[in-house]
């Protein structure tokens, strides 16, 4: 049995299988799963688990690099793909649509907002929240946001 490593190619993409032999053919990833070329031929799974059929050897997520897409808006970070993207001035937040034709706003970064409880932390918070309720933000980094918060909790 071979020791089976992977090498990525693309971030969250595409990937090596590589044994002690070299090369063992590749992985990418699809709509709907994952297909895996070998010599010339294509097999196409619905996850990892399934491609013990054609490799004796296990594969399993831990070794294949996945990283949660990012995504910015006016260096702030969000948590899809953004769409009409624009940064108010008068708020001075970057806001954005999760699809195009969504009529909920979003604000990239991260933010500290104030409910009755007290003070909350929050990534891409709707836009309507942040007029309601009092906040703080937006923020580039959770360490930002949670060093702010820290202060916050010591008055």
């Amino acid at each position: 049995m071979n020791n089976v490593s992977t090498k990525t190619l693309i971030p969250n993409k595409e990937w090596i299988i590589e044994g002690s032999d070299g090369k063992i053919g590749s992985i990418a990833k699809i709509k709907k799963g994952y297909t895996f070329l070998q010599k010339g031929k294509q097999y196409n799974f619905k996850n990892l688990t399934e491609l013990g059929i054609v490799l004796p050897e296990k594969i399993t997520k831990s070794q294949i690099e996945i990283q949660p897409e990012s995504y910015k808006i006016y260096d702030y970070p969000c948590n899809s793909k953004p769409y009409g993207a624009v940064f108010n001035i008068q708020k001075k937040l970057p806001i954005f649509a999760k699809s195009n034709k969504s009529k909920s706003q979003f604000c990239a970064g991260y933010y500290i907002i104030k409910f009755r409880k007290g003070w909350v932390k929050s990534f891409c918070p709707k836009l309507i929240t942040l007029e309601r309720y009092q906040y703080h933000g937006p923020y580039k980094t959770e360490k930002e946001m949670k060093s702010e918060l820290s202060s916050l909790n010591k008055v």
